[in-house]
């Protein structure tokens, strides 16, 4: 979910190219960078999908941002369990992911908020340990609802990453043709794999092998098609209501549907286009909302550019600490997995909320 005015630009110059030398697009399973993964039940819900690693020290939840699912902090939750001793708990918000929900629909920050205290409820009782929130894009706009709601009550700190207020609502406008732009189906999660590196919405193909294959899934219904849209050559066409006619269109659309889906199995987890009524409410109001939080805070930005006037006053009042991350995309934590673990680290043990691990040394000292 790049809430960003401008698409995603073409990693250029980030990869060496060698004759005869051929990158692997092959996707990597979770297994290599979590211990465990678990579908945890929450009020009755059919289960949310966590990713687990790490067992002392304290809880850093991941909230990954719109789109992408908690695989996005893979190589992010490896860095940072080398340098210092947490335990990282990653999950798939509903609608993401393995996450399945009765009302998949509602995607509220009111609602995902709610989702996250209740994650916490159901994992840990009364007694959660020291819990630090941290979230990317959409992701981080909920850990700012969630901590400013006080739904998690051991919680310690708060990062944002790459996600300002004045930013996202100037973004907002043209979200639709942004999305409109990207591939509908892939041909194979290689294929989707490629894209997402090739494009540059994940500039780092490690991270792109294991993240996009939690952003993609199989074309449903190859078998026996239903549902009014299809899935043409990236543009999903509605179905025609004309009387005249109308059954043939639908059975030839529905056909070409069939075909598609064959040539391109995968498509998105989510239609981010349908989520657009909720876009308003993630983000108005986050930079008091944030700055309101009475917990030591963390931004990091791809950019400085992205200060809001509120942000920029509060930096200068030292209500938060900011870390700037330039040669990254907007998925900061997938592009430079080292750089942002290294900067929660130095977070983490200024505050004295962590120990190092391996002589890990504090490297930002301005931040």
């Amino acid at each position: 979910w790049d809430y960003r005015r401008e698409p995603p630009r073409p990693a250029t110059g980030l990869f060496c190219f060698f004759p005869g030398r051929k990158r692997d697009f092959s996707p990597v399973p979770w297994s290599q960078y979590f211990e465990s993964m678990e579908d945890v039940e929450v009020e009755n819900e059919t289960g949310k999908d966590i990713s687990f690693s790490g067992s002392e020290g304290p809880v850093l939840l991941l909230l990954h941002g719109g789109g992408h699912s908690a695989l996005s902090w893979a190589v992010f939750t490896a860095a940072i369990i080398s340098r210092v001793q947490c335990r990282i708990v990653a999950l798939d918000l509903r609608s993401h992911g393995e996450t399945k929900v009765k009302n998949p629909e509602d995607l509220s920050a009111e609602t995902m908020a709610k989702d996250v205290g209740n994650v916490v409820e159901a994992m840990y009782g009364d007694l959660p340990p020291p819990i630090m929130l941290i979230g990317h894009s959409m992701g981080g706009a909920i850990a700012v609802h969630t901590a400013s709601s006080n739904l998690v009550p051991s919680l310690l700190g708060l990062c944002m990453i790459d996600v300002v207020e004045g930013t996202a609502m100037d973004a907002l406008n043209s979200m639709q043709n942004f999305l409109r732009g990207r591939p509908k189906t892939f041909k194979s999660l290689e294929n989707a794999i490629e894209w997402s590196v090739k494009s540059g919405q994940i500039r780092n193909l490690e991270s792109a092998r294991v993240s996009m294959v939690g952003q993609v899934k199989q074309c449903e219904g190859i078998t026996s098609p239903e549902g009014s849209k299809s899935i043409v050559e990236g543009i999903i066409e509605e179905e025609e209501e004309d009387e005249e006619g109308s059954e043939s269109i639908s059975k030839r659309k529905k056909e070409d549907d069939m075909e598609t889906k064959k040539d391109h199995p995968y498509t998105w987890r989510i239609e981010l286009a349908k989520t657009e009524k909720y876009w308003d409410g993630w983000f108005r109001g986050l930079s008091n909302l944030f700055l309101s939080c009475p917990i030591p805070k963390l931004l990091l930005l791809a950019g400085v550019d992205r200060l809001d006037k509120d942000l920029t006053i509060g930096q200068m009042q030292g209500k938060f600490q900011m870390q700037v991350l330039p040669q990254c995309g907007h998925a900061v934590h997938e592009d430079a997995p080292d750089k942002v673990a290294e900067a929660v680290a130095t977070f983490l043990i200024r505050h004295r909320f962590a120990e190092p691990i391996g002589g890990f040394q504090c490297v930002f000292p301005g931040c």
